[in-house]
C-alpha cells in the first residue's frame, strides 16, 4: 500500500468533487465595486428609449452590423459609425467570423 491513500467508510473512491478552489465572479479579493459595475454595465446596454433602439438597429443593418456590434462601437469609442468608415466596419466583421452565432 505504499503511495496509496487509505479511503474511509462512505467514500466511493472517485476523484475529488472540486479540483480547483472556487473563485467568485468578482475574483479573489473583496467584492469592492463588483455589483456597482455590474449594474452600470447592464444600464449601458439598455437603450434610453424604443426610438433610440430602433434607430440604432436600422443604422446597424444599413452598415451590415448587428445591433450589439454597432452599440459596442458607440460605447467603446463614443462615435457613431458611418458608411465612410469602411476600415472600422471591415475590422468588426472580421472579428465576427470567429464567434459562434447567438440565437435569441
Amino acid at each position: 500500500m505504499a503511495g496509496k491513500r487509505r479511503i474511509g467508510i462512505g467514500h466511493n473512491g472517485g476523484p475529488p468533487l472540486r479540483e480547483k478552489p472556487h473563485v467568485p465572479p468578482w475574483g479573489k479579493g473583496g467584492i469592492g465595486q463588483f455589483f456597482t459595475w455590474k449594474a452600470k454595465h447592464r444600464a449601458a446596454w439598455r437603450p434610453a428609449s424604443t426610438d433610440i433602439l430602433l434607430s440604432r438597429q436600422a443604422r446597424a443593418e444599413a452598415l451590415g452590423l448587428t445591433y450589439e456590434e454597432y452599440t459596442l462601437e458607440i460605447l467603446e469609442r463614443g462615435r457613431y459609425l458611418q458608411a465612410s468608415d469602411e476600415a472600422a466596419i471591415a475590422a468588426i466583421c472580421a472579428r465576427r467570423r470567429g464567434r459562434p452565432k447567438r440565437h435569441l
